[in-house]
């Protein structure tokens, strides 16, 4: 599909100027377009709904927030999957078992397709960048009705619109990015948080990673886009955001556009935003996610240090404590590195909370490499560490590497995993019996009459409130630690 192939439009969509070139005007146009395509049905007495399946990291799940702000600003309302009649699927391909659910959900969805042809299902996101999977979905999974990757979530209307009025499959997957087009009015999970993506892409090509393959190399947005981003969230009741990125650390090394910003200061980067942001008047709390260890800079800890606003909470994924792996994992830093980058942060903040990714089964692991890693738990002390069982990607060099046995793989698993949650155990008691503050974010699911929030460190607390609390920063009496959450009790001020 190019830019120009919506020619036709029936009559009952026609607005009376002609299909705008650039955008975002053009989607706005097509917004319009599928309104009116909502209307009828509104007339006829229905009311459409949709649903978003999301899948993998955090801007997966900001992306999936501003999908769902277009599909509303076109009529949509969200619903279960069960109830939709529209369902899109925002997928991973980090690992495999992200693409074997999304399988299992389109098998789950063939019936129902073939039972009311009018129901309608979408694919986005970094699985659909990869040409195999594309193809699997067009022999196997034919009923899909349209599939867009990484690199134009913003031409969702034009798509929706053009699989609506020619009944046709729709398939847009760019292999490179043409153009940046931030998508406006995110349908946000929480009013008073929200995520903001910094940049785009990696570089950094670790050998069992494929996110540079279907996300792109780095593009950094401008300082002067993010910061107004920021000031219209804070305007509109945000006390707490995210800054995202695959490596946040490696912010400003290739902008997208001109920079009144950098310009004025070529050094301009990721501690130099992250102290603008902490400037904005209405934020609470700024957290950022992912650094990278071979680019934390000493300036980027002064910078955390010295701006409160900035959360005692850094996830700095190791993957593995050999430094020969670290090598053939293409990660440029060795064991002794990483752990004298924690024993400087920990100098500097001393209370921080340390998370991290782990990855058992990397081709060439050895047990050596194993203890070198539960060496590395033991010494940096992590409040959590995100442990999995390497999946190869095809594509990447990793891939083509002689693969261990599944057995060995599980047993060292199984072993690293009961040292991570002994040291996690120790490490998140250090609180018990303290006072923090709380940013309360909901119901709590299980325990009744409780609410549940997180501190400054990300460690969630469960305690009894109402809901008239969600939003609010509460003082709680962390009374005992379960390991990687506390039950508390709400401080009168």
């Amino acid at each position: 599909m190019n830019e120009q192939m919506i020619t036709n439009i029936p009559e009952e969509y026609r607005v009376d100027e002609p299909v705008p070139a650039h955008e975002p005007e053009r989607q706005d146009f097509f917004v319009s377009l599928c309104r009116n395509y909502i209307e009828q049905n509104l007339k006829e007495g229905r009311q459409l709904k949709y649903a978003i399946v999301t899948f993998g990291c955090q801007m997966n799940v900001y992306d999936s927030e501003r999908l769902k702000g277009v599909l509303e600003k076109i009529g949509y309302t969200e619903s279960s999957e069960e109830d939709a009649d529209l369902v899109i699927f925002n997928t991973c391909t980090v690992r495999e078992n992200a693409n074997q659910r999304l399988y299992g959900h389109l098998g789950q969805l063939k019936p129902r397709k073939k039972a009311n042809p009018h129901f309608m299902i979408g694919l986005c996101g970094c699985m659909m960048q990869e040409p195999s999977v594309v193809a699997k979905i067009n022999t196997s999974y034919s009923f899909v009705d349209f599939i867009f990757g990484t690199f134009n979530l913003h031409r969702l209307p034009e798509l929706l619109f053009a699989r609506l009025h020619e009944n046709k499959r729709m398939i847009e997957v760019l292999p490179e990015p043409k153009e940046h087009v931030e998508i406006k009015g995110a349908k946000r999970k929480y009013s008073f948080k929200s995520g903001v993506n910094i940049m785009y892409g990696c570089n950094n090509f670790c050998t069992y990673c494929i996110v540079p393959y279907v996300r792109g190399r780095e593009r950094s947005r401008t300082p002067e886009d993010i910061l107004q981003d920021i000031r219209e969230l804070a305007a509109d009741g945000v006390t707490e955001i995210m800054l995202l990125g695959q490596n946040v650390n490696s912010y400003g090394t290739n902008f997208m556009e001109e920079s009144e910003v950098i310009s004025s200061n070529p050094e301009y980067g990721f501690p130099e935003l992250l102290e603008d942001v902490c400037a904005i008047p209405g934020l609470v709390r700024v957290r950022f996610m992912t650094s990278h260890p071979k680019d934390l800079s000493d300036k980027l800890i002064s910078v955390i240090a010295r701006n409160p606003k900035v959360c005692r909470h850094i996830h700095l994924p190791i993957q593995s404590g050999s430094s020969a792996l670290l090598k053939a994992m293409n990660r440029h830093y060795t064991k002794e590195s990483y752990l004298s980058l924690v024993d400087k942060i920990r100098e500097t903040l001393p209370d921080v909370s340390l998370t991290t990714d782990i990855m058992v089964g990397f081709p060439g692991e050895t047990e050596e490499d194993i203890d070198d890693t539960i060496d590395v738990v033991r010494k940096a002390g992590f409040d959590q560490a995100f442990t999995f069982i390497y999946s190869p990607r095809t594509g990447t060099p990793a891939a083509a590497m002689e693969q261990l046995p599944e057995d060995v793989v599980k047993t060292r698993f199984q072993r690293l995993l009961n040292v991570v949650n002994e040291v996690a155990h120790q490490r998140c008691g250090r609180f018990e019996g303290l006072v923090k503050e709380v940013l309360v974010e909901e119901k709590n699911a299980q325990l009744e009459n409780f609410m549940t929030g997180r501190t400054e460190e990300n460690i969630l607390v469960h305690f009894p409130g109402d809901e008239a609390l969600i939003g609010k920063y509460i003082p709680v009496l962390l009374k005992e630690s379960k390991g990687f959450y506390y039950l508390g009790e709400a401080v009168r001020k």
